[in-house]
Formats: C-alpha cells, sequence, structure tokens
C-alpha cells in the first residue's frame, strides 16, 4: 500500500520526535512519503495530488483542522474519495472526529490502532456534511460559535486550552463581534424559524471541554443525517440552561428557545448581515447564507 503522511508541525501536540516515530512505524507496513504542511490549505494540496495520483491512504497527524483539509482534499475529485482512504493520528488540542471514531487521543496508541488497522484490512465509511461546498466532518456554525472560533484564533499561538475557548465563548457573549443578527433558520416541508446562533453537527459529541464530552444532537452520529442545534434567544438563563445539559451524561437537549432536530438531509441558513461561519473549529469567513447538505457514506476512514 502506498500512503502519505501528512504532519501540522504547529500543531499543539505534534513533534519532531513523535512525528519521526509515527513515521517509522508506518513504514514498516506501507510504502511512505512524509510531508510536512506550511501554510494553511498546504494539507489540502497535499491530499489532493495523493488522490489524483492513486495513493491509497492519507494520514493526517495534526488538529481537526488538519484532518479536515485532508478530508477536502482526498475528496476534490468526483470518485477519489471510492479510492483514496484517510487516516487519522491526533495531535491537537481537541480531535473530534478522532475521538468520535473511537481513535485514541494519545498518539503513540493511535499508531497503534492503525497499524492495526492497516495489518487486518480496517476501513469505515462515515458519512460527512457539506456547506456551501466545503466537507465538514464534524460540525459546522454560524454566529456565536463562529465568533468564538474567531476570537480563539486570533489569540493562540501553537498552544490552546479549554479555558481560551471558555473566554473567548464568554467576551463573544457579552460584546458581539458582529452584534446578533437574526438567522433564518430553512428546513424542507417546514416554516422558516429565526435564531441567533445555529450549530450543525455530523455527529455526537460536538466538541469536549477537555476530556469532556459536550452534546448538542445525542441523536446524531456518522450514520444519520445532520444534526441542528439553534437558540431562538441568547439570555443568560437560555445559555447556562443547555450549557449544563450540553455536559450531562448523555446530553438530551430540551428548552423552549431551543431548535433541534437530529436527522436532517438538509436545510440552509439565511442572515441579512454578514456573519461569522465555522467549519470544524476553523474560521471560514464570513457569509449571508449556508446550505449545508448530508452525504452519507462519503468517506473511508482506516479505523
Amino acid at each position: 500500500m502506498r500512503a502519505v503522511l501528512v504532519v501540522n508541525p504547529q500543531a499543539t501536540s505534534t513533534t519532531a520526535g513523535g512525528r519521526d516515530v509515527l513515521a517509522h512505524a508506518l513504514a514498516s507496513q506501507v510504502k511512505l512519503e512524509v510531508v510536512e504542511t506550511g501554510y494553511r490549505g498546504h494539507a489540502m494540496a497535499i491530499a489532493r495530488a495523493a488522490a489524483r495520483d492513486g495513493i491509497e491512504l492519507v494520514v493526517a497527524h495534526g488538529g481537526d483542522g488538519t484532518v479536515n483539509e485532508v478530508v477536502n482534499g482526498v475528496l476534490t475529485g468526483e470518485d477519489h474519495g471510492a479510492r483514496t482512504m484517510v487516516g487519522v493520528v491526533p495531535g491537537g488540542s481537541a480531535n473530534v472526529f478522532a475521538r468520535a471514531l473511537g481513535i485514541s487521543h494519545d498518539p503513540v496508541e493511535a499508531t497503534h490502532q492503525l497499524l492495526f488497522a492497516i495489518e487486518h484490512g480496517g476501513g469505515r465509511r462515515v458519512g460527512l456534511g457539506r456547506a456551501n461546498g466545503l466537507w465538514f466532518t464534524f460540525n459546522a456554525g454560524l454566529g456565536w460559535d463562529a465568533d468564538v472560533v474567531a476570537g480563539v484564533a486570533r489569540r493562540r499561538g501553537k498552544q490552546t486550552s479549554p479555558a481560551l475557548y471558555l473566554r473567548a465563548a464568554v467576551a463573544c457573549h457579552l460584546r458581539p463581534p458582529l452584534g446578533r443578527p437574526p438567522l433564518t433558520v430553512r428546513i424542507p416541508g417546514e416554516e422558516p424559524v429565526e435564531v441567533r446562533t445555529a450549530f450543525i453537527s455530523n455527529t455526537d459529541p460536538w466538541s469536549y471541554l477537555g476530556s469532556r464530552p459536550v452534546h448538542l444532537n445525542n441523536g446524531c452520529s456518522f450514520d444519520t443525517g445532520l444534526g441542528l442545534f439553534a437558540l431562538r434567544g441568547l439570555g443568560l438563563g437560555t445559555v447556562f440552561r443547555h450549557v449544563r445539559q450540553a455536559l450531562r451524561e448523555g446530553g438530551d437537549q430540551r428548552g423552549r428557545r431551543l431548535v433541534r432536530h437530529d436527522d436532517l438531509p438538509n436545510l440552509s441558513i439565511e442572515s441579512e448581515q454578514p456573519v461569522n461561519f465555522q467549519v470544524d473549529g476553523d474560521l471560514v469567513g464570513q457569509r449571508t447564507r449556508v446550505d449545508f447538505v448530508s452525504v452519507p457514506d462519503a468517506l473511508t476512514v482506516m479505523v
């Protein structure tokens, strides 16, 4: 098997020593090329070229942003996703996609899992989401959460932490950088609904607070459609109620200000003013409309 290992040296938990150990271990079972990323979008370009050349496996060693770029690169062509598999060895701070697949947060243990899967022909087809043509593996959003992502991106270096996200969340709630323009959620067959923030999930948990899972749509998985979690208001009482529910075991979300669906094939969200838009924890930019689509069995993950 031919494989490309894509390493993001700026990811939180990646080190030169860890990269070398991972590369040596993989090279014992595959014909391996190792490439380090040097700029945003580089991992996507590497994965796109690998898929175009018929490489069987692209392994992402980095955070969720690196994984997202690799997935988007592999799935650029019409049939690349059917021929090129993706492997993940976590190297970031959250690693939501990897955890949802049962991949260890520890890079060494994750490497052992990947080697076992390669040796025994492991591969799992997973559904993904698309947002205005961009693939996402676990979550996308507009409004408050995207404001938080934008705030964290401005402040962090290589190191990040749950505390940084919490500070950014509080700051963006008290002083939203773009205000709080209403968002209109449109679901086929239903009346439009006005909300103030919206999260679109492809699996659950949606994120992690350290080691603690954060649940928004506990009926959502890689085998279902998309989950919608949206709030009609962002008053302190509403926010605290749903934060508490999100951190409970099982995380069943309920509330009169909540708009929730767990298995949607598609939906759209519009705003009269540009709002921040994030995909898999990375800020994409500002948008006035995003169309979301669930794509079953979009990708094969070596796991």
